[in-house]
């Protein structure tokens, strides 16, 4: 007996009747009983008898239809699992981010979604990008966000958007601040830098090269989010990413972009022979409208 088979033995089993039975499974009267012989048939021995009030279940039925339930409530479940699946409810999301994303972008993005999937679950952590890679190939996480895909991995990507890096500095220290700020205009301020901090810093220390800039480094700070609490203590200002800014920002505190603007890429990574599911998708491109918002 195939699913198919079992399906419409379960189905006259519990209906009583060829025709009850069509109309539950919504097929004709004749498909129904023509599987029902077919079954019979495959089997070697009658599972109803005909009589004239409808179809009586035989011994043999009786017997089948402990091990016929159990397989048929499995399938529902499954059909139920891939309705849920394809409807975006219930179900597990792992996702793994840089520190940064995780202050505002990704928290946001839960928020935003949890609204309209309520039944979803999220399994959230954070990693610095020397580690993203390696908790993908040891299948902590289903989804990485980062800011650089690493050249020849074999992995997949999606773009989900562009953050830029910007000055955070308390605004005693420059009450003047432009609307957008020349990396020049820093020099002589004691400065936070984040030269150790990944693609980022790396980023960042370019940009200085470039306009054969030195700052006054008073610290070295690995993450950005060291980076934001060391200005609120009044150490000194920092150029971050704008997510990790805008965390930061309080009171006294403010942040200007760069002139000229220092952007770079975020990605959502994922091993090739593991793309997201339905639900994955939908949850980055809810994550994609929050990195593109103003």
């Amino acid at each position: 007996m195939n699913l198919r088979h079992i399906e419409i033995f379960h189905a006259v089993y519990v209906n009583g009747s060829v025709s009850a039975a069509a109309r539950a499974l919504n097929v004709s009267q004749p498909s129904v009983s023509k599987m029902l012989r077919h079954a019979e048939s495959l089997l070697g021995f009658q599972l109803f008898q005909r009589t004239n009030g409808g179809l009586v279940p035989t011994e043999d039925a009786h017997t089948l239809f402990a091990d016929v339930k159990e397989i048929q409530d499995r399938v529902v479940g499954l059909r139920e699992a891939g309705r849920n699946l394809r409807r975006g409810s219930g179900g597990t999301l792992r996702i793994l981010a840089l520190p940064s994303l995780a202050l505002e972008a990704i928290p946001a993005a839960v928020s935003h979604f949890m609204r309209t999937h309520p039944d979803v679950k999220f399994d959230l952590q954070t990693a610095h990008h020397d580690d993203l890679l390696r908790k993908l190939y040891e299948r902590e996480a289903d989804i990485a966000i980062a800011c650089q895909v690493p050249a020849a991995a074999p992995i997949a990507q999606h773009w989900l958007g562009e953050s830029e890096l910007v000055v955070l500095y308390r605004e005693e220290d420059m009450p003047d601040a432009p609307p957008c700020v020349e990396l020049e205009r820093l020099k002589g301020q004691p400065f936070i830098s984040l030269a150790s901090s990944g693609p980022i810093g790396q980023l960042f220390t370019q940009e200085l090269e470039r306009l054969d800039l030195e700052l006054d480094s008073v610290v070295s700070a690995r993450t950005f989010y060291m980076a934001g609490a060391l200005v609120r203590q009044g150490i000194g200002m920092t150029v971050v990413d704008n997510f990790t800014a805008q965390a930061y920002l309080a009171p006294g505190l403010s942040m200007r972009p760069l002139k000229p603007r220092v952007a770079f890429d975020i990605h959502a990574m994922f091993l090739i022979n593991r793309p997201p599911s339905a639900l994955a998708t939908d949850f980055l491109k809810t994550l994609g409208r929050i990195l593109d918002a103003p």
